[in-house]
């Protein structure tokens, strides 16, 4: 069961655990903060230079001619550079940040155990790849860029005013509490909002993706239309929330602007009374006007960058929910270079986290290296998780599975699994040519070998056809071969790995007649000297296993062999006479 080992107790430690992911590029992120140190040093210098101009008109020096334009010029530069080095070198930052979450999310995918898949749907978890690491990127990048740059820009200017006047700026100061009670109540709003832009949109890939990868069945069952209502109604609902989200920031900036109107309103007010005036010159007077007046663009910027913050920060906390999340349970040290094939089940007993149904039940049996088990029964008795227990995608709930006399709890997880072929009803293909897709469990195997088991799997005659031959891209989970051919592909597969155990689950389901009997041909051949368990609906397939369980209701209620259990006339028999009898009458 996959549980979250420690939810973030409030938002000041996601924060905080989000500027962690800073550390390795502190050396960026230094020159960052000088570079807009620079930048909030020469915008301050604006208002100085407005001081020395008044000034030197109002006296009618004539040294100021010259140096004043020089100055500007140089207050320029050092703006543009403190302002390329700010930029460039926090997008270092913010693009690693953002590429080792990204990174850190999908290893972790990588060893989240089965249950969370079976929990996620694969259009959320791809959307928190996607959309939500987006929203970390723009808080990390243009949100962390405006609130360094404006923020460093604000303190040089409120530096400079106290400077000038202190009692004027204390004035000036007294109304932002009211800013930040503005800026805590959106702040909190939009956490809340983004979270459910964030499930929204999670919706929407889910639904999305779908509808894609199923497009046959959509299109032949003519669900076209439900489908659209679907994707319509998740696309809606997130883009409510958006609007949500604009309305809040659509109120709160003109608020925000209408105190500081209100500060700048009071300031001019006051520094224009007589007692004011006389102890300031009238350059000082324009400096201290400009400075302020020079506040009211860098607190609008930081006011509506509050949104992509609180966005980031909600994005962030999802991502360490998952972070935190248990990963596979693997507490073994063995190791086994090549296991015998030796498999003893134990009193095993099953059931599906988060479910109170017992899928396995007292599962007690042992199996010699080299025998081939096939289990049968209806659909729903337990067969595909009794394999699944073998590689251990879940742990028995009592009981323990043994492999050549090891507890598999015992051996790592990587050392089990190199163990284990394993061939499925619903293969799996990457996009990638036909020679990387059988070599995904062996990459160092040759071309020699890759066609080996291509020809033992009775895949090289279609693979010669193809356009590039083994060097084919498949497309999208071999979208662009049929479902035999697919097969065969898994089963070559299988082959080339040459694991000790094979695992084959309704493997020749997807084949025709024709395809089945060279199938049969290559699996026998690939049997030998390997522990098999199958699966399989089609009791001719299995009639030559060295040991034919049949399950009901996830019990073993008989086994032996095909003619054993033939003639013990029970439900092996049974389920034999029921099959034939259909198939009888198109053989005569």
């Amino acid at each position: 069961m996959t549980t979250s080992k420690a939810q973030p107790e409030n938002i000041k430690q996601v924060y905080w655990r989000l500027l962690s992911y800073i550390r390795p590029f502190w050396f960026s992120f230094a020159i960052s903060i000088v570079g807009y140190l620079i930048y909030a040093a020469a915008s301050t210098a604006f208002a100085e230079l407005m001081r020395y101009l008044v000034d030197t008109i109002e006296s009618g020096g004539e040294d100021f001619r010259l140096l004043f334009p020089s100055l500007l010029v140089a207050a320029f530069a050092m703006r543009g550079l403190g302002s390329f080095l700010g930029i460039y070198f926090m997008a270092i930052v913010a693009r690693g940040v953002v590429h080792n979450l990204r990174c850190e999310l999908f290893d972790k995918y990588l060893v989240l155990p089965v249950s969370y898949y079976d929990k996620n749907s694969s259009g959320h978890l791809v959307s928190r790849i996607t959309f939500v690491v987006d929203q970390v990127m723009q808080a990390a990048s243009d949100a962390l860029t405006i609130v360094i740059r404006e923020g460093l820009f604000v303190m040089g200017v409120l530096i400079y005013l106290f400077y000038n006047n202190w009692r004027l700026t204390l004035i000036f100061i007294a109304l932002t509490p009211l800013i930040g009670i503005i800026v805590s109540f959106t702040s909190k709003r939009f956490r809340k909002v983004s979270k459910r832009i964030q499930k929204s949109m999670g919706d929407v890939t889910h639904v999305a993706t779908e509808s894609i990868s199923g497009f046959k069945v959509v299109r032949s069952f003519g669900g076209e239309e439900y489908e659209r209502e679907r994707f319509v109604s998740s696309s809606n609902r997130n883009r409510e929330q958006f609007l949500k989200m604009e309305a809040t920031k659509a109120l709160s900036t003109p608020l925000v602007q209408l105190i500081v109107a209100i500060s700048m309103g009071m300031l001019v007010w006051l520094a224009l009374s007589p007692d004011v005036m006389k102890d300031m010159t009238p350059g000082e007077f324009i400096a201290f006007i400009t400075a302020a007046s020079l506040l009211a663009k860098p607190i609008r910027q930081l006011t509506n960058v509050n949104s992509v913050i609180q966005k980031g920060v909600a994005a962030a906390a999802d991502l360490f929910e998952q972070f935190d999340s248990s990963s596979e349970l693997d507490k073994g040290q063995k190791t086994l270079d090549r296991a015998q094939g030796d498999v003893v089940f134990k009193d095993i007993e099953f059931t599906y986290p988060e479910s109170e149904k017992q899928i396995l039940k007292g599962i007690n049996f042992e199996i010699k290296a080299g025998q081939v088990i096939a289990l049968v029964g209806r659909s729903g008795s337990g067969k595909s998780t009794l394999v699944n227990l073998i590689p251990r995608f879940y742990d028995a709930n009592r009981g323990e599975i043994y492999l050549d006399g090891i507890n598999s709890r015992d051996l790592t997880l990587k050392s089990l699994r190199q163990q284990i072929s394993m061939v499925t009803q619903q293969v799996t293909l990457f996009n990638d040519t036909v020679a990387n897709n059988i070599a995904y469990g062996q990459p160092n195997a040759t071309r020699e070998q890759i066609e080996a088991a291509a020809k033992a799997a009775y895949a090289l005659p279609f693979i010669e056809e193809l356009s590039n031959g083994l060097d084919t891209e498949v497309g999208d989970n071999g979208v662009l071969l049929s479902g035999g051919q697919r097969q065969r592909l898994a089963i070559a597969r299988a082959i080339l790995k040459d694991a000790p155990i094979l695992i084959m689950d309704e493997a020749t389901s997807a084949l025709d007649t024709e395809s089945e009997r060279y199938i049969q041909k290559a699996l026998d051949e690939v049997m030998k000297n390997r522990t098999t368990f199958v699966i399989a609906h089609r009791l001719s397939t299995i009639e030559q296993a060295d040991v034919i369980m049949v399950m009901d209701k996830g019990e073993i209620i008989e086994a032996g062999s095909h003619q054993e259990l033939l003639d013990r006339q029970g439900a092996y028999a049974q389920l034999h006479a029921m099959q034939f009898s259909d198939v009888e009458p198109e053989s005569k």
